[in-house]
């Protein structure tokens, strides 16, 4: 699997979320860490998507899984680490946390897939836009602006600005056919959640005005995760950690605290 670094000290592994690439951590997550030294951040780009190839063996979210499993074991061995997971990369996380409840020291989810994977079985809510911005969206290729548009529920240069460097690369170099191979097999094979529950530090981030993945449907695996801060952040959507910078970087701050007194 192709990864970037960065940092010394606790492992922290980063997982981005369906179709985008690592760059999706590493913008929202190096700025926190900028000020917080003594942590080993690790990006890696799932299979099929970024640089990470994906041969016709990788067919389901469990050979993804097997990966990253594998990907641990390479890089951090029997060591304790972080576990940060983003959409899709939060349904990954809760597995890995499921399978190895003495290695993670804690899990914290932004925008994760809840107790519903299907998109036409979420509970989500209407996509709406509080912060528009039309001259923006008029100075854009059709193309890009549409893309954009689609998502955002706060445009701004800033935000732009962010989904142009940090989203829409994945998007540009994801394997096509090979998701849409693993995509036949979407679901694990054992739900993240059955088990005994995650009694670590957690964090759920989620956002009031995401159509992706809402908001309701996470709110239910907070009895798995007794350790858990739940936030709904209003004027937001799919893309929180760049809509509301501020309250993403002090929670994830807060987290890394709590875990940190642990």
């Amino acid at each position: 699997m192709h990864f970037v670094a960065h940092g010394t000290g606790i492992p922290v592994l980063a997982i981005h979320g369906w179709t985008p690439d690592h760059r999706l951590m590493l913008g929202c997550l190096e700025p926190l860490f900028a000020r917080r030294p003594g942590y080993r951040r690790l990006y890696p780009d799932l299979p099929s998507m970024g640089r990470t190839p994906a041969p016709p063996s990788i067919a389901s979210s469990d050979d993804v899984l097997a990966e990253l499993a594998a990907f641990v074991t390479a890089e951090f061995g029997d060591s304790p680490f972080l576990l940060i997971g983003e959409s899709y990369g939060g349904y990954l996380a809760r597995a890995l946390a499921r399978a190895r409840p003495a290695q993670v020291l804690g899990l914290a989810l932004i925008c994760p897939i809840g107790t519903k994977l299907e998109h036409a079985e979420r509970t989500v809510p209407q996509h709406q836009v509080l912060r528009p911005d039309p001259d923006l969206l008029a100075s854009l290729d059709p193309a890009l602006a549409e893309e954009f548009s689609a998502m955002a529920v706060v445009q701004s240069p800033e935000t732009l600005k962010r989904y142009q460097d940090e989203v829409r690369p994945g998007l540009d170099a994801a394997d096509s056919t090979a998701m849409a191979r693993i995509r036949e097999h979407w679901q694990l094979s054992v739900d993240p959640e059955d088990g005994p529950p995650f009694s670590r530090p957690a964090l759920i981030l989620t956002g009031r005005q995401d159509a992706s993945v809402g908001y309701a449907d996470q709110f239910a695996l907070l009895p798995h995760y007794p350790r858990a801060t739940f936030a709904v952040l209003d004027v937001a959507g799919h893309n929180l950690q760049f809509e509301q910078p501020e309250l993403f970087e002090a929670l994830m701050a807060e987290w890394l605290d709590r875990v940190a007194a642990e």
